[in-house]
């Protein structure tokens, strides 16, 4: 049977305080041993109405104005009472991958447990001003707690992109269990699919969620992380590479990226595996 567990003082129904043998408003000491649905029978408006009743027969002032005060907190004795896995204590990660799609560079994946308030203006990262992704990055890694997985190209060669994708957001959410020091009640990722039996050290409850990045804050958030942290390694691997443009197409197969690919070849960056890469190999 399971058992609420009260993280700060509660009024609960004066009917807990008399079966207590006290004649004033229970606290949370009343409610450690306390089943579920005992207390929910207990905080029903149901459960005090009598006693209320006939306090005011007797002309009782004290146990009616204790009654009808317990009357105002039964709507929110719910926010100081936690069952345990459910409401405001679940700990709920967001994911979301970038880089799915081009030529060049790893693939990562960012996950984020959002505070509280959550940062305004968080959507899709792909909806968002480079300026404006920036400040709210700058703004989930001062608030927030959060964390990137990271596969490279040879890791995508071997296992294809959708395998590498899987495993980045493997990656993403085992780092921030191990910061967090704790398991999180969901995941949710944003697509159709999970890594949940598609990667061996995948262990969580997940939800893939179509279209989240727009629609879940939490993968909002990691969906930023995510594209900020793969665009800057990018930007990095362009001042090596000067002629495809990464700094700008992030590796995206652009016009200018083919063009530099015709002309200078792949570097040790680049997808072997994608078509376009593959196909030039084969010409050269």
């Amino acid at each position: 049977m399971p058992f609420f567990s009260v993280t700060i003082i509660a009024p609960v129904a004066l009917s807990i305080a008399m079966a207590q043998g006290s004649s004033k408003l229970a606290t949370c000491s009343v409610l450690k041993e306390i089943s579920s649905e005992a207390l929910a029978e207990a905080l029903s408006p149901v459960a005090a109405a009598p006693q209320l009743a006939s306090a005011k027969a007797t002309g009782d002032t004290a146990a009616r104005k204790d009654l009808e005060f317990t009357g105002l907190v039964m709507s929110t004795a719910s926010l100081s009472v936690i069952v345990p896995g459910t409401g405001a204590n679940r700990l709920v990660i967001g994911v979301d991958e970038a880089g799915r799609g081009p030529l060049a560079g790893p693939v990562v994946a960012g996950a984020v447990v959002l505070c509280k308030p959550r940062p305004s203006g968080l959507d899709d990262s792909k909806k968002l001003s480079g300026k404006r992704r920036g400040e709210l990055e700058a703004t989930i890694k001062r608030r927030c707690r959060w964390a990137v997985g990271v596969v490279d190209v040879e890791e995508i060669d071997r296992l294809n992109i959708f395998g590498a994708t899987m495993l980045a957001m493997t990656r993403a959410v085992s780092a921030l269990c191990a910061a967090l020091d704790e398991e999180p009640h969901e995941v949710l990722i944003d697509g159709n699919l999970t890594p949940a039996g598609r990667t061996a050290d995948w262990r969580w409850q997940a939800r893939a969620i179509v279209g989240g990045d727009a629609i879940e804050p939490c993968i909002s958030a990691a969906s930023i992380i995510a594209k900020e942290h793969r665009d800057r390694m990018m930007r990095t691997l362009a001042e090596a590479h000067p002629h495809y443009g990464w700094e700008r197409n992030a590796g995206y197969g652009t016009a200018q990226h083919l063009e530099a690919l015709r002309k200078h070849g792949p570097t040790p960056h680049h997808r072997r595996s994608f078509s376009p890469v593959a196909q030039l190999e084969m010409a050269l």
